[in-house]
């Protein structure tokens, strides 16, 4: 992929190598971290159904014979997410390798999985002594990501009978190449990373999937991957709901948020006069339960150590509610209330807060043995009113259930997904899209597990572009991307716009979801595409090439919405600013578009011209997007889109533009 090489030096021996005239850059490795059943019905692709909904699946044969590489914490080959039962041979074009290890063998790559590798550079010895020196995935990260890209399709999977379903990745047939990068509890380096991208490349991989946040160095390896027609596709992050916490941020990779699907799991809690209320849990009893049961209900507010200070809690439920002036976040206070009642022989635990998406630690190793239940304030609020009129009061919790479809709220933008806008490149929108990623089944060991992250939502994206480039292959990284975010939907199936879970829920805008959420069947038939030259970045992200360690590898040359990009971000629009975008018809020939404009709040924007006429011999066509502020102001993003609209097909961008005055200005106060 690039002439480059890791290696350990002392700061003296890297000062001294910077010095060398042929050395571009030397820079210090960094540590990475980590970042189902319902989500691929959810998204239109279902694998039973016949009609226009399965189109995409059938059209692209489930991505058969595509490679997706997963850069992960390896894999679990006996699980049935990677049976390869009805695989023909191995494609004659893979040049990748089954690297043995004392828990792997030759006979643990399969026709499913083609290929495994695993990298230690850089990888601190702690971690590694944690997993074992093999592609085999002790972790788990790397099965459940590598399972929901491209799974073999397994029947009756569920958590304990939850979420039951046909667990499946969304390019089924594809075939999948193991490169192991993470160890021990998720950590990365920086150098084994580029080296797991570096041989993808000479392997043959058509997709990279990775689930891993950071910013900088590695995402020039995925460069090189890109201009050799390798989509990449990572992770935004889980730091939200705080803006210009997306990672991953580089142009030429698909950043990926995480949304949530029309599945939820209610579960009844019975007080002692009879009232119920229903909370969200993965609650689940043992198959020889004796059921559930009344048990002692006692008030902990807050939950701190300090608050419950040694309360006796042996047989009884805890509920806690948040002091309204407790900075801790939900998950750690969750967290120490679940261990404090299992390991005094509590009963159960209900907790109440405000909306997030916690619901996976209902299920975490704090929660076993006992109840877990999440409920909101509002619900809270009965509870105490029961409690306070009470002499001895009591509740029952029943085991969750699960409910899917029309009744449930669709696609919110998860709260632990990062925001944008991105601090290093504020003329380019990130994240690009959304992709389902809370409470997503797929595979673990040799069970079905739900995890939540953009971990989960990345690998959605990944198979979803496998079966892209099986029905189209000479579509280019750039024009898949394209596909993918021009129709992604903004609405949901009734009209209704799509939220963002946060501190407060709001109605979700693109440094949320970037395009919107994903929606596979548009992506395969988008009318339009906006294509790039991979060797167009490199016009726009160029090396200043000086003597020392710190040299700069991502400094902008050219102001970044001048790429042609699906989007247009503009971040510091003090005067009228003219941004060129070109489209290539890959639909009907002889095709008319027009212009549909919505400004930004604030802004004039104009598109010339208004109308796009395609036929056999003009398959491209630019035009202008003019933008200028309408008052002189230090302000903030507002967004629009810009939308070409032949009949009912829609070719739709996101428009970010902010008017400012001055350079360098802190909006803190």
């Amino acid at each position: 992929g690039f002439s480059g090489f890791a290696a350990m030096l002392t700061p003296e021996q890297a000062k001294q190598l910077a010095e060398v005239p042929e050395v571009i850059s030397v820079e210090k490795n960094k540590i990475h971290t980590t970042a189902t059943t319902r989500s691929w019905d959810f998204l239109g692709l279902n694998y039973q159904m016949t009609g226009t909904s399965s189109g995409l699946l059938k059209g692209s044969n489930y991505g058969e014979d595509v490679i997706i590489g997963v850069v992960d914490t390896g894999i679990w080959p006996e699980s049935r997410s990677f049976s390869d039962e009805g695989y023909g041979p191995i494609p004659s074009r893979w040049k990748g390798k089954c690297q043995l290890g004392p828990d792997w063998g030759s006979n643990n790559c399969t026709r499913k999985i083609i290929g495994a590798r695993f990298y230690t550079a850089g990888v601190l010895d702690k971690h590694l002594k944690a997993d074992t020196l093999s592609p085999r995935d002790r972790n788990g990260h790397g099965t459940h990501c590598a399972s929901t890209a491209a799974g073999s399709i397994v029947e009756a999977a569920s958590f304990n009978g939850l979420a039951e379903g046909v667990a499946r990745g969304g390019a089924p047939r594809a075939r999948i190449a193991v490169y192991k990068s993470g160890w021990g509890s998720g950590s990365f380096s920086t150098a084994s990373v580029l080296a797991a991208i570096d041989d993808a490349i000479h392997d043959g991989v058509d997709v990279l999937s990775l689930s891993i946040g950071g910013r900088g160095q590695v995402a020039f390896g995925a460069l090189h991957a890109v201009q050799k027609g390798i989509t990449v596709v990572y992770a935004a992050g889980n730091d939200g709901p705080r803006p210009q916490t997306v990672g991953n941020i580089s142009p030429w990779v698909i950043t990926v948020a995480a949304s949530k699907v029309d599945r939820s799991f209610p579960t009844v809690i019975t007080l002692g006069n009879k009232q119920q209320i229903v909370g969200q849990s993965l609650y689940y009893q043992a198959k020889n339960s004796s059921g559930s049961s009344f048990a002692g209900l006692l008030v902990g507010q807050g939950c701190t150590a300090d608050t419950l200070n040694g309360t006796d809690v042996r047989g009884i439920i805890l509920f806690c509610l948040p002091l309204p002036d407790d900075a801790r976040t939900p998950v750690s206070t969750f967290e120490y209330a679940s261990q404090y009642v299992r390991n005094g022989g509590g009963s159960g635990l209900i907790f109440a807060q405000y909306t997030t998406d916690l619901l996976t630690v209902t299920a975490s190793v704090a929660c076993q043995g006992i109840a877990c239940v999440l409920v909101d304030l509002d619900t809270g609020e009965k509870i105490i009113k029961y409690v306070g009129a009470a002499s001895s009061p009591v509740a029952k919790i029943e085991p969750a259930h699960t409910v899917t479809g029309k009744e449930i709220p669709e696609a919110k933008v998860a709260s632990f997904s990062s925001r944008g806008p991105s601090r290093d490149y504020a003329d380019i929108i990130k994240p690009d899209i959304a992709a389902p990623g809370a409470n997503i089944l797929a595979a673990v060991g040799d069970s079905y597990v739900m995890y939540s992250g953009t971990s989960m939502a990345a690998p959605h994206v990944a198979g979803i572009v496998a079966l892209l480039k099986a029905e189209h292959p000479d579509w280019s990284p750039a024009a898949i991307k394209s596909a993918i975010m021009t129709t992604a939907r903004v609405t949901d199936k009734r009209g209704m716009p799509i939220l963002a879970e946060g501190l407060p829920r709001k109605t979700a805008d693109p440094f949320d979801y970037g395009s919107g959420n994903i929606n596979p069947t548009g992506a395969a038939d988008p009318g339009l595409v906006y294509d790039i030259d991979p060797r167009d970045y490199n016009k726009f992200f160029g090396c200043t090439i000086v003597r020392r360690t710190n040299v700069s590898c991502d400094a902008t040359m050219l102001p970044a919405y001048h790429l042609n990009l699906p989007s247009i971000a503009v971040s510091e629009l003090r005067r009228p600013v003219t941004v060129w975008r070109t489209v290539t018809n890959v639909g009907e020939a002889d095709s008319v578009y027009h212009a549909e404009v919505q400004s930004p709040a604030g802004v004039m924007m104009e598109v010339e011209p208004t109308v796009l006429v395609f036929n056999t011999t003009d398959r491209v066509h630019s035009f202008k997007v003019k933008l200028a502020p309408m008052w002189r102001l230090q302000g903030d993003y507002t967004f629009g889109s810009i939308t070409w609209r032949k009949d009912q097909k829609t070719v739709r961008i996101p428009v970010a533009a902010r008017m400012t005055i001055q350079d360098f200005y802190a909006d803190v106060a």
